[in-house]
């Protein structure tokens, strides 16, 4: 019988534990700007390429289309996008920042000022941990060529 390693000495419990905890360190923040993390991350998703696709914005944050559908409708209620089909390819729902939206982007920076605060780490240390995070999660997407 294998010895199970307690949950602690665990990279997936540590990964999923810190991911809730930033999740609890952002709330109050988003909160007070009236949105909740996953429309937060739709939001980047266009800060950093504003009109794109429904599809595009899914495939941006590793998502189902139908989990970022009802995000953008709540977002354009609130007047932060817009939503329109496009001309070219009726398929296809292409979305666009408000000016309202695109403002929102310099009051979300606090956002990565408060975890660098709250982490007690260098920035240098923090951005070393993302591109380990990130190398392991780009190693875990990718198909196993040669299954054991």
């Amino acid at each position: 019988m294998t010895a199970v390693l307690p949950l602690d000495q665990q990279l997936c419990f540590s990964l999923y534990g810190t991911s809730m905890a930033i999740s609890r360190l952002y709330k109050p923040m988003l909160d007070g700007i009236g949105i909740t993390y996953p429309q937060y991350l739709v939001l980047h998703a266009l800060w950093e390429e504003d009109g794109r696709s429904v599809g595009a914005i899914a495939q941006r944050l590793a998502l189902e289309s139908s989990t970022v559908t009802p995000l953008v409708k709540r977002l354009e209620v609130a007047d932060l996008v817009t939503r329109e089909r496009n001309p070219a390819d009726e398929r296809q729902v292409q979305v666009r920042l408000t000016p309202r939206g695109s403002a929102l982007q310099e009051e979300c920076g606090c956002l990565g000022e408060a975890l660098l605060a709250r982490s007690g780490l260098k920035v240098g240390q923090l951005v070393t941990l993302q591109q380990q995070v990130q190398q392991l999660w780009r190693a875990l997407r990718e198909e196993d060529p040669q299954p054991a």
